[in-house]
């Protein structure tokens, strides 16, 4: 529902601006212009989903592998005493916990089409232990503002999309989206956890988490501080390109292990990229034209220019706002902020290895559809009361937003 309002906003805003320029200003062109962006993005739409099949066939190819391999049992278990402790009132053998686990280890593999099934089980089983029906209970909460902050492993999408419009190191927003998405994690975690009021071990267990990834990123990132903007930018590119290639191995090396058909499994992963490509056009067409009159009526304009003198008078360097709206339409809709990121990076004035690309991407790949997701999973279980899962998703959301804008300006790209 929001997305159908936001959709046809765009449209009605666009068409007055574009009126009263017209008017006001004399623009005889303005119609036409909208209208070849129209067109232009209309196609260009369908150019993307399209191109996209080759590279979400050869990513999705091989998490069905690591799937199949055993690679979500295996992160269940690693993160199974640490879930104890965040859903204290859901028993050890209970099948949410299960359920539950599943979700979030596909979510770290992006394994959309396996995570969304366990989400709803997830949901359906807090549902029985939860007392009042139509309010959601602390492990619901606590479970969906986890999942809303979008914790991933490989932002496989976006590296997909860098791909596509000619990235020259697509990879390279990879670390960088990671450190982003476990800072809205870990605010999300603590929201939650404040709210509802853990003991001294939960905090324990939640510091020890929080300290550690801390740890590891930070030391990641003051490591690549100190070496030379060159040495830097190799060392950033060999580590995500190697991550990725060296999951890859481990899957295959676990496909033997378990004894599965590798090839098989792969070819069955690669039919679901080419399916999900192709379901993606009518959103990417949808919200790539609604963008497009936005743009050419000059709306974008105006509101970008807005938005830079507001932070140039708080004394900011305004280089990020042209990223913005990729962050800011992130929490409507997945399918929108995708179009806002893939119209940044397709702009000649900027491009996807531009700062204010790679800064979109991180805005894309750090975060989740918070309104959707909690439409989603609470609606499947007639919850109508959700609490605070939408203002803790939000806060995370935004915590990502400056996390992204931070590391975007102290990341040694090339």
């Amino acid at each position: 529902m929001v997305l159908n309002y936001l959709w046809i906003s765009f449209f009605l805003i666009a068409f007055v601006v574009a009126l009263l320029k017209l008017i006001f200003l004399g623009d005889t062109q303005v119609f036409k212009t909208m209208m070849d962006g129209v067109f232009d993005s209309a196609k260009g739409g369908v150019d993307l989903s399209l191109g996209l099949i080759g590279v979400m066939s050869l990513f999705l190819g091989f998490m069905q592998i690591g799937e199949r391999a055993g690679a979500i049992n295996v992160l269940s278990r690693i993160v199974g005493p640490f879930f104890n402790k965040l859903f204290p009132g859901v028993p050890r053998n209970h099948p949410a916990m299960g359920h539950m686990m599943m979700n979030f280890s596909a979510n770290l593999l992006q394994l959309d089409n396996a995570a969304t099934p366990f989400g709803l089980k997830a949901m359906e089983s807090l549902q029985e232990l939860n007392p009042k029906k139509d309010t959601a209970s602390d492990a619901q909460v606590m479970f969906m503002v986890l999942h809303a902050s979008g914790l991933s492993i490989i932002p496989v999408s976006v590296i997909a999309q860098r791909v596509i419009v000619g990235s020259k190191n697509a990879t390279d927003i990879f670390i960088p989206c990671v450190i982003c998405t476990f800072v809205a994690t870990m605010v999300a975690m603590i929201i939650a956890a404040f709210k509802q009021r853990f003991s001294s071990r939960q905090w324990v267990a939640i510091a020890a988490f929080s300290l550690i990834g801390s740890a590891l990123l930070a030391a990641l990132a003051l490591f690549l501080r100190g070496l030379t903007p060159g040495n830097a930018t190799i060392f950033s590119n060999v580590l995500s390109t190697g991550l990725i290639m060296l999951l890859f191995v481990t899957f295959i090396l676990g496909g033997m292990y378990k004894k599965i058909a590798v090839y098989d499994a792969f070819i069955d992963g690669a039919k679901q990229g080419f399916e999900v490509a192709v379901k993606i056009i009518p959103y990417l067409v949808g919200m790539l034209v609604a963008i497009s009159v936005l743009r050419s009526s000059g709306v974008f304009d105006y509101i970008l220019q807005g938005a830079a003198w507001l932070f140039a008078q708080l004394g900011f360097n305004t280089d990020f706002v042209p990223a913005l709206p990729t962050a800011l339409m992130r929490p409507f809709s997945g399918s929108g902020s995708r179009a806002m990121m893939i119209d940044v990076m397709r702009n000649p004035a900027y491009g996807p290895d531009s700062f204010v690309g790679r800064l979109a991407c991180m805005f894309q790949g750090s975060s989740d559809t918070t309104f959707y997701v909690v439409a989603l999973y609470f609606g499947s279980v007639g919850i109508k009361r959700t609490r605070y899962a939408i203002p803790a998703s939000l806060l995370a959301d935004l915590a990502g937003i400056i996390t992204a804008i931070i590391v975007a300006y102290n990341w040694p790209w090339g």
